[in-house]
């Protein structure tokens, strides 16, 4: 840390002069885990190089170990463990000469825990055997383990024996297996591995002890190269699932070879057809065609030669492991990626989202052996430089098989959704910038601003760049640091080079700093000189920086039909844009694509903004319009409660769930109308935000009811599930369904018998978990009789899987019912329920906390979200401190609900020791400095909040 950042009051725990240059180079370890129910001795064999100085001595991170043995061959070593400060700090005697490999011997003992989930931990229970362990080392669990240098510079190969139970199925660690395991004796038996291609850092490490049902199938390269994909599934798990994950699994690895490489623009249809040819391939091989099979082999081989591939395997095994308990849904570890139980295959209770999550996550730990695996960040304050790549990918693959304008609007909703969406979050009191200045524990950038801001910062590159140039920057950064490491200056040098632009500047503002751009835009027109221009005129930056970014707009006459379409590069804080030689347009389109992070700040006539909705070629451009016109509607509601819902804007509503086209191309989605508005007046009213938002689409089943439900009908039949198809297909069924679903809940607002009969007749005999669910959150929240009796039955049904409880917890706690609370509660006390399982605490707590309209703005919900916060801090510090978001604007909340919010977090805060719990105490303090006014108020009223 510097001087500077000394002197000021340390808002983090960890600031970048705390991340130096590792004083040895590691070269390679040997490891050797010798693994019991409650311990595991370790015996490691540590070879490094010294630099240019003598090494008189060596500081090792160490978390948590027993010290058994320190040694060292040729030297004379003693040692010290501050077990406080994490370090084994080795003194050799003689001192190392420069440029000397040594090896540094230990033996140690480590402990798995139940609840800290990281290092090696213990994964629910095998019914057939002893306790199933598992490593998190992400960022920091390596040192959990061994001594070590735990730092994501210090990448080495890796050779690894695992001793153990016979009674596990399944020993794992990275690299591919050396030789078959073999047989101790008295119970015990071996399994070694060797990661020697590819130097590895240590939170990529991973280690395995457990009982598995292992699936497998061959993935064959279009040029002929095998490897092998491995799913390692809890016990008692459904075959033919496992197989369909395979299959999707092998999908992903596909696509990431034809389709991310250097020419991929150019050569697209080529890799299309070797796409469909693959499948062709495959089909034959499982039904025994051989004539086909060496056919399409034939035609795949000499595409293959045409074409530059993207990524390929160097393994000869990689595997996909169910994680029960984790605060990540995924994790790559260099050949074994760990994925969420409840996410890494299909089943009868699979949500949509959680369908879709699937095939994402599969996809983005599968790349990272590329981008962070082979090519990894620096240091933790890079780890945007991981993500944001990889999740740029990701979102490509996800529109390749669901659709540009679907995939591209889910993006834009989780960017503006206003109680988690990234563009609210960033301005919230507890929002960091992309690169921040501290933080307290790694878990802090696992957040919003990593995976969906930072990957738009990477997409506003490729925009500026253009697509083919895009990846041939990206590969170029791959082949220079492989193997090795890179700075965010490394990854914007090959951008420029590659492009013969400049975006240092750019990326100094983007990645140091909070928020957003907001371009205020006025656009004029002079008919004698058919003569457009746009002036605009954009905010600084929280420092007072301007911000680069690329702005697509249109212009587009009555039918929708494109006059002019631009991009430029916004560099200046005011200017103009010309057109010339154009007609008037009809309405404009703005921020194409969404092609700039920020907002967009104009306020067409209304008419226009109805023509747009109907008539605009850019599927974003349609849907902001939508959102504007609620915007204007939900403000009117609010300032006038006994003010009428506007009929055009109710029956526009019905004209685009009734358009067949717009609803086949982007789903029910399109309809989303958020409890949000522009003006801060009422932007943090929740309760009356949620209460205004319901007003307009009951205004709307009430004009359309007929027409409602005969959509409804019609959509329920198009998306009835007809047995596993292609993963284009499903897309098909989700749109579908989503369709179907945003018309049950606009009718659900009427709150009627018929319509009771209609929830209840879709809850009984949905055949899909998405259909089931909505209609169970619309019974739970409307006044039917059978409510709590299908509440209880629900519950009990949902507790046996723990797919469909997760899904349960979340849709309960993200309802709005008086009894919401007691509800809560009483599920709490279900033996189903596992407050240390993360994903449990993610669903219930997560979910609830960010309900504000029940956490924030009643009495008895803020005091259940207080005694959660203190209950779930010492269990998982991760999962409470994400619940703190619901506190981002305490300040923008009406007066009468600041005092008792403010009141959560000082209690917290007086019960918590901020040297046990430092993310949550931090963090809780970032977002009281965050709310003055709120806190002068507080103090009036109860003194001084000692802990700021």
């Amino acid at each position: 840390m510097t001087r500077e950042e000394e002197g000021q009051e340390r808002l983090f725990r960890y600031y970048p002069g705390d991340f130096g240059a590792l004083v040895v180079r590691v070269v390679h370890m040997d490891l050797a885990f010798d693994v019991y129910d409650g311990h595991t001795r370790v015996v490691s064999a540590l070879t490094a190089e010294t630099l240019d100085a003598p090494l008189e001595s060596l500081a090792l991170n160490a978390r948590d170990l027993d010290i058994l043995r320190v040694a060292c061959a040729g030297y004379a070593v003693t040692y010290t463990y501050d077990r406080g400060a994490a370090h084994l700090t080795v003194a050799f005697d003689p001192p190392v000469p420069p440029r000397t490999r040594f090896t540094l011997d230990t033996e140690t003992i480590c402990r798995p825990s139940s609840h800290v989930l990281e290092g090696l931990y213990y994964d629910g229970i095998s019914p057939a055997g002893p306790p199933t362990q598992i490593t998190q080392c992400q960022q920091w669990g390596f040192q959990r383990l061994v001594p070590c240098l735990d730092d994501m510079t210090a990448k080495c190969t890796y050779t690894t024996a695992i001793v153990a139970d016979d009674g596990y199925t399944n020993l794992i660690s990275n690299g591919d297996p050396r030789g078959s395991r073999y047989y101790l004796g008295l119970g015990r038996s071996v399994q070694e591995y060797e990661n020697t291609r590819t130097p590895m850092a240590p939170y990529l490490f991973f280690l395995g002890v457990g009982c598995y049902d292992t699936y497998r199938r061959e993935f064959e390269y279009p040029d002929g190269r095998t490897f092998s994909l491995e799913l390692l599934a809890k016990p008692g798990s459904d075959a033919e699932a496992a197989e369909r994950a395979l299959d999707i699994l092998a999908d992903a690895v596909m696509w990431v070879h034809l389709f991310t490489g250097r020419g991929e623009e150019r050569d697209r249809e080529t890799r299309q057809e070797m796409w469909r040819l693959v499948r062709v391939r495959d089909e034959a091989k499982r039904s025994g065609d051989r004539e086909g099979l060496e056919e399409s082999r034939r035609t795949l081989a000499g595409l293959a030669a045409t074409v530059t591939a993207g990524y390929a395997y160097t393994g000869s095994v990689y595997r996909e492991i169910a994680m029960q308990n984790s605060d990540f849904g995924g994790m790559e570890n260099v050949g074994n990626t760990t994925i969420a139980a409840n996410r890494i295959m299909p089943s009868p209770e699979t949500t949509d989202p959680a369908f879709e999550y699937m095939v994402r996550v599969k996809v983005h730990e599968y790349y990272h052996n590329e981008n962070g695996s082979e090519v990894t960040g620096r240091s933790p304050f890079e780890i945007w430089l991981n993500e944001a790549v990889t999740v740029h990918v990701e979102n490509q693959y996800h529109a390749f098989l669901f659709g540009e304008a679907y995939s591209r609007l889910r993006t834009v909703l989780d960017l503006l959704d206003p109680s988690a969406g990234t563009l609210a979050l960033d301005r919230g009191a507890g929002s960091m910038p992309i690169e921040p200045d501290g933080f307290n524990d790694p878990n802090d950038l696992i957040t919003g601003v990593t995976y969906v801001k930072a990957p738009e910062f990477v997409r506003m590159i490729e925009t500026l760049m253009g697509k083919e140039r895009f990846a041939e920057g990206l590969a170029r950064y791959h082949d220079r640091f492989r193997h090795a490491n890179a700075s965010r200056d490394d990854w914007i040098r090959c951008m420029e080079e590659t492009s013969g632009m400049d975006f240092s500047g750019m990326a100094a503002v983007w990645l140091k700093e909070k928020e957003y751009p907001v371009l205020t835009v006025t656009p004029a027109y002079d008919p004698a000189a058919r003569r457009f221009s746009l002036a605009y005129r954009q905010s600084r930056s929280p420092g007072g920086r301007l911000w680069e970014f690329p702005f697509r707009f249109a212009l587009a006459d009555a039918e929708g039909r494109d006059i002019a379409d631009r991009t430029v590069r916004i560099m200046d804080e005011a200017g103009e844009i010309v057109i010339d030689a154009v007609d008037r347009p009809a309405f404009l389109s703005l921020n194409r694509g969404y092609s700039f992070y920020g907002k967009t700040m104009f306020r067409p006539p209304e008419n226009e903004l109805y023509l747009q909705v109907l008539k605009d070629a850019d599927i974003v451009g349609r849907f902001t319009a939508f959102l504007a016109l609620a915007d204007r509607e939900m403000l009117r509601v609010l300032e006038d409660p006994d003010a009428k819902v506007s009929g055009r804007f109710a029956d526009l509503c019905t004209d685009l769930i009734a358009d067949d086209r717009l609803m086949e191309e982007t789903g029910g989605q399109f309809l989303t109308i958020f409890p949000s508005v522009e003006d801060e007046r009422f932007a943090h009213r929740y309760r009356a935000l949620h209460d205004a938002r319901k007003k307009i689409l009951a205004s709307v089943a009430a004009r359309s009811r007929d027409t409602l439900l005969e959509i409804y009908r019609r959509a329920a039949t198009a998306s009835a599930p007809g047995g596993p198809g292609s993963l284009e297909e499903e897309a098909v069924a989700i749109r579908h369904r989503q369709r179907k679903n945003a018309c049950l809940s606009i009718l659900a607002t009427l709150d009627t018998p018929e319509v009771h009969r209609l929830l209840l007749r879709q809850f009984r005999e949905a055949a899909a978990a998405t259909d089931r669910l909505t209609a169970f959150s619309l019974i739970l929240e409307s006044s039917a009789p059978e409510r709590l009796e299908i509440l209880e039955a629900f519950a009990a049904v949902s507790a046996k899987n723990p797919v469909a409880w997760e899904a349960f917890l979340g849709t309960v706690a993200g309802s709005d019912c008086d009894d919401l609370v007691a509800i809560l509660s009483g599920i709490e006390s279900s033996p189903a329920f596992a407050i240390e399982q993360a994903d449990q605490q993610r669903a219930l707590y997560g979910r609830f906390a960010l309900n504000r309209k029940r956490s924030l703005e009643t009495e008895d919900g803020r005091a259940y979200l207080a005694e959660v916060l203190r209950r779930l801090a010492p269990i998982n510090e991760y999962s409470t401190v994400r619940a703190l978001d619901a506190f981002a604007f305490i300040d923008g909340m009406e007066p009468r609900h600041r005092v008792p919010a403010v009141a959560v977090l000082a209690g917290l805060l007086d019960s918590l020791d901020a040297g046990a719990y430092p993310a949550v105490y931090n963090n809780a303090r970032r977002f009281l400095l965050g709310a003055p006014e709120a806190v002068r108020a507080y103090e009036e009223e109860h003194g001084e909040i000692p802990a700021i």
